[in-house]
């Protein structure tokens, strides 16, 4: 691998463990706004879980010590993405929250899942 090329990988695995996080603090700052009913707040507390669970996976696949490492790392990643999906998607179809309140994150949320997957499909395992 190039210098130059080396560098660039470097400034996109920054970029994207700063979009992870901040995908984060995005839906911790969502989930403030919600409804306090139970449903939201089972709701609420997976959605924190999964969002959260990007970040924090995606800095511990920057640090896999070996391919087969950063695939299952990313693995989880693109599990916790879809999740992260499934509960945004829930709260809108349930009504306790709009679309246009849901949208941005989801929008964020699949384009983090299509990125890491495309990077899952060029790793070997």
């Amino acid at each position: 691998m190039s210098e130059n090329n080396r560098i660039a990988k470097d400034v996109f695995v920054e970029k994207f463990r700063q979009r992870t996080k901040k995908l984060a603090l995005d839906v911790i700052w969502f989930s403030q706004t919600l409804p306090r009913t139970e449903e939201v707040t089972i709701m609420k507390r997976q959605l924190l879980r999964s969002a959260t669970s990007v970040g924090a996976n995606y800095r511990a696949a920057c640090r896999a010590r070996s391919s087969a490492e950063f695939y299952s790392k990313v693995s989880i990643v693109i599990e916790e993405a879809d999740e992260t999906l499934f509960w945004l998607e829930l709260l809108e179809e349930s009504g306790s929250s709009s679309r246009e309140s849901v949208e941005g994150l989801m929008k964020e949320a699949s384009e983090i899942l299509y990125v890491l997957a495309k990077a899952r499909k060029n790793t070997t395992k």
